[in-house]
């Protein structure tokens, strides 16, 4: 058994503390929003982790693309490792986004296109999750979810761009216009989405190791049946 690297631990501590030392710039360097008091610092969590989803179905598309070019087992497990914590983010962020919707908007949920593209995302790369869990040969199941993991990232950028292509009630925080926010919550929002960034590589190297140990187990297995 190879040795692990403690890397991944050390990026999640890093993480944790980072994002403890957050807390200081949300509820005391960021200013408070005039309209939305206390409830706008849900923002300083909804968009790192809506952010951070983004990137993992990513790199979902980009493992299952290698699979499906060199048939490595290896990013087949990336994928899958990516996937699972896409999902958990993309899951998170919509829930953190209606208490702020409701908060702003009045509503819990409003059909705006934002709003619905993420939900559709979340749905597919639940079903994508659902497909990896079928009883079928690994080989034909990697293949087929490696298909899904491409065509899945369709809609992805129209996530990203939805608020820019359509009529839409959700800001686009960063647009060419500044999107609004003062220096000191740019800031805060940039610091927040780079420990959530360490969080992220902890959480998909630590589930992807996993699953390595996982597949070895069951070849040491069929081993010692077919002996």
């Amino acid at each position: 058994m190879p040795k692990c690297s403690a890397l991944p631990q050390i990026l999640a501590l890093l993480g944790g503390v980072a994002f403890a030392a957050c807390q200081w710039l949300v509820f005391a360097y960021a200013p408070e929003e005039a309209t939305l008091g206390l409830a706008q610092k849900i923002f300083y969590i909804h968009l790192p982790m809506s952010w951070w989803a983004l990137v993992s179905f990513f790199v979902v598309f980009g493992a299952s693309v290698a699979y499906l070019w060199r048939r490595n087992p290896a990013a087949d497990r990336l994928a899958a490792a990516a996937a699972e914590v896409g999902v958990l983010l993309g899951g998170l962020a919509l829930v953190t986004g209606m208490l702020w919707a409701r908060r702003s908007w009045g509503v819990w949920w409003t059909w705006d296109p934002r709003l619905t593209t993420t939900l559709i995302m979340w749905f597919v790369y639940a079903g994508y999750l659902v497909l990896r869990g079928l009883d079928l040969p690994p080989q034909r199941r990697n293949t087929v979810c490696a298909v899904v993991g491409v065509v899945a990232f369709l809609d992805v950028p129209l996530v990203f761009m939805s608020a820019r292509i359509w009529r839409s009630i959700h800001p686009a925080v960063f647009g060419s216009k500044g999107g609004g926010l003062e220096p000191e919550m740019r800031v805060t929002v940039m610091a927040c989405v780079a420990c959530f960034g360490l969080l992220w590589a902890a959480l998909v190297w630590l589930r992807k190791r996993q699953l390595d140990l996982r597949d070895r187990l069951d070849a040491l297995a069929q081993n010692r049946l077919n002996a």
